[in-house]
């Protein structure tokens, strides 16, 4: 159960930074970012960060729960799902964070 809980509090934890960040408070965020994303472009930036990082954390709960399903049936095949749908997870959100730092920040360095 403690290989499920973890997983669980830290995708929560990484969902409530997406959240922050899509109302505008990007002051999670590397310095840099922050200082070079106009004021205007604070909240469309924010919100397309938040949401690839809530994407990150929805995907850690996610493995987290087939994980719990496979220990339970003791089926491999579940927690391979559940690896998958953490890799798309992670590919989808971060490909949303670096399109958002491209498209606000004129690069990512």
């Amino acid at each position: 159960m403690n290989e499920v809980l973890m997983p669980v509090i830290i995708g929560i934890v990484i969902i409530i930074l997406g959240v922050m960040n899509m109302k505008g408070n990007i002051s999670t965020l590397h310095r840099y970012h922050r200082q070079r994303v106009s004021e205007e472009d604070k909240i469309p930036f924010g919100k397309k960060v938040g949401l690839g990082t809530i994407m990150v954390g929805c995907a850690v709960i996610g493995k987290a729960c087939f994980q719990y399903v496979a220990e339970k049936r003791t089926d491999p095949a579940i927690e391979t799902v559940g690896t998958v749908v953490l890799i798309a997870g992670f590919i989808v959100g971060f490909a949303l964070i670096i399109y958002a730092m491209i498209k606000y920040n004129k690069g990512l360095f």
